[in-house]
Order: structure tokens, then sequence, then C-alpha cells
């Protein structure tokens, strides 16, 4: 699903223009970069819940010359789903494991 398409499917649960539908869809999406700019949780109560992770620096390799180079530690975002989210797309309850040939 792209933008668009949930652009679409907002506007489409009511008398709303598209631009309505565009405006809530970049409002929510706003809120949610400008809360983990700033640090703060976003919980979304059967759904799941977003937050930042501080990753260390640490030394990594260019994949193309293999020469060393330091990656600074840096913020990331994260996404924990929820435990109706979980069971909803996996609704018999079992659980993707690897398998070992």
């Amino acid at each position: 699903m792209t933008k668009a398409d949930l652009v679409d499917k907002v506007t489409s649960l009511g008398d709303l223009t598209r631009r309505d539908g565009e405006i809530i869809v970049d409002t929510l999406f706003e809120s949610v970069i400008g809360a983990l700019k700033a640090g703060d949780k976003i919980e979304i109560r059967g759904f799941g819940s977003f937050r930042t992770r501080q990753r260390n620096s640490r030394i990594g390799r260019n994949p193309k010359t293999g020469e060393k180079v330091e990656v600074p530690a840096k913020r990331v975002p994260f996404f924990k789903p929820s435990k109706e989210l979980r069971d909803s797309v996996n609704p018999d309850g079992v659980r993707h494991e690897a398998i070992s040939s």
C-alpha cells in the first residue's frame, strides 16, 4: 500500500475531498515523525508503538573495497506491533520458524 492508496482509503470513508484526505494522512505522519524527533514514544492501542533506539558507534567495512569505516552512533526509529496486530496477521497462532535442512 502506498501513501496515495492510504489517502484514497481515508477519502472514501466519508464526504472528504482528496485534499482533505492528504491533509489527514500528512498530519498523522508529521505527528509521528515530530514525536520521534523529540524522543517521545507513540503508542496506538491495538496497533503498536513507535520509539527510537540508540545504536552505538562501531567499525564497519566498505563492501566494495573491504576498507574499515567508522560508523557513528545514531538513533533509529523502531516499531513494535501490538499483540492484537500480531494475532490478526497470524490468526492460527502459528509462528514462522526457520526451516533447517
